[in-house]
């Protein structure tokens, strides 16, 4: 099956010209060549244009239903080794900037694929832009391809799962169809790949950044009350804002981080980050760590990778997602509270809950799936999410959950607990 993309004749650029006789009308009517195509594992080939970097790059082909932010989508290291198909259609509209980049280790190369939209990228149209998307794109070694049917693909998806594909970009429209073909089909996936270490910091940093307030740009924490030690599998910019916002120095490592030197720091508390790839790879070496620190009683909070990681580390498993979920929409239930909330996710990956141990509590659900979305361990102070609460990009209704790590710590030093928020 061949996917083509929509679009508009020649002839409507120039609406008051007429072709002169038959074969002049045919010739104005004649779709351009495509310059950019998607190439999934199974053979099917989906046209388009091309925008961004040219060259060609293996991936998982996920989709992401978010309306806004694809600039944080597109800088989450998260989705190294992905694909993202966006179902909303008008992106790049409002340009780029400096101020809404996620990733931390700006010396490492993107780790996203590639990307999938629908229409063409047009000049922005915000007053914080300073760049063209797909300008950015490029000089970030980010391949696209837009005119893409992008609800048809994502249809795909649904029915058929998250395909290994191969996107390419050449402006000539030079491809050789058999050999991308090949290399599509014989990419391994995401099952058994480590890609932490890809997009880790690598050196221990500290960080003392704020949140972003218009007219004013980002802050700086000026009076730490606790310290935090922060293990980067993939950390985004505004979890580490959000734990200064709480009032926490913030002393980041590397992935690979053992106990022993996460305990060199005498931290008040530990957090685990987001990431990219199989948890259970990751888990290789993180696991160990993780265990000893739950051992110690330490306050500890895990999002994303870090929540699969511990619920390896606390005796459950983790299983591949048919479809993933990544989007902004996303509704959550904290039986804790008995709240619902919207969530900002994006994961391929999830924890089996009906693998926990008696020790552990379930408390967050996906209200789209029932799949686990949140843990916690009875007896200690150590609990953690599926999604991103940090809301880059998303709803902020799950940044009481930054409160609640720092309460664990409040408790731990014998002080009064605030109110979540």
């Amino acid at each position: 099956m061949t996917i083509s993309s929509d679009t508009t004749p020649a002839a409507d650029a120039a609406p008051g010209l007429l072709a002169p006789d038959a074969d002049a009308r045919a010739d104005a009517w004649q779709e351009p060549a495509p310059t950019a195509l998607l190439v999934l594992a199974d053979g099917t080939v989906i046209e388009g244009f091309g925008i961004g970097a040219r060259g060609a790059a293996v991936g998982e082909v996920c989709f992401n239903t978010a309306m806004t932010g694809y600039q944080e989508i597109l800088t989450d290291p998260s989705y190294a080794g992905q694909i993202v198909t966006f179902t909303f259609p008008h992106i790049g509209n409002v340009g780029v900037n400096d101020e809404d980049i996620e990733t931390v280790n700006m010396a490492a190369a993107s780790g996203v694929r590639g990307c999938v939209v629908r229409d063409e990228v047009t000049a922005p149209s915000n007053h914080r832009a300073t760049r063209r998307f797909d300008a950015w794109l490029a000089a970030r070694g980010i391949i696209g391809i837009s005119g893409v049917d992008t609800r048809a693909l994502t249809a795909l998806i649904r029915e058929k799962g998250m395909p290994n594909a191969l996107i390419a970009h050449d402006p000539d429209g030079r491809f050789d169809l058999a050999d991308l073909k090949r290399q599509a089909a014989a990419w391994g996936g995401l099952e058994g790949l480590d890609l932490a270490k890809d997009v880790t910091h690598g050196q221990t940093f500290n960080w003392d950044e704020t949140t972003w307030t218009l007219g004013e740009g980002y802050g700086r924490l000026t009076d730490p009350q606790h310290h935090v030690v922060v293990i980067d599998y993939g950390i985004k910019r505004n979890i580490l804002r959000l734990l200064a916002d709480q009032g926490c120095k913030l002393t980041v490592l590397p992935a690979t981080a053992t106990a022993e030197e996460v305990l060199a720091h005498a931290p008040d508390g530990v957090f685990l980050s987001n990431g990219p790839g199989d948890p259970a790879a990751t888990g290789d070496y993180a696991v160990p760590m993780i265990r000893e620190i739950v051992a110690r009683d330490i306050p500890t909070f895990g999002i994303c990778l870090g929540h699969q990681m511990l619920g390896i580390a606390l005796g459950g498993k983790t299983e591949k997602m048919h479809q993933g979920h990544h989007g902004a929409n996303h509704p959550v239930m904290d039986h804790t509270t008995g709240k619902v909330e919207i969530t900002s996710m994006n994961h391929g990956f999830a924890v089996d809950a009906a693998s926990l141990p008696d020790s552990v509590e379930q408390t967050h659900v996906s209200l789209f799936d029932g799949s686990n979305c949140g843990l916690r361990l009875k007896e200690k102070p150590v609990f953690s999410v599926q999604y991103h609460p940090e809301a880059s990009p998303g709803p902020r209704d799950s940044h009481y959950l930054f409160t609640r790590f720092v309460n664990l710590i409040r408790a731990r030093k014998g002080q009064e607990a605030v109110a979540e928020r």
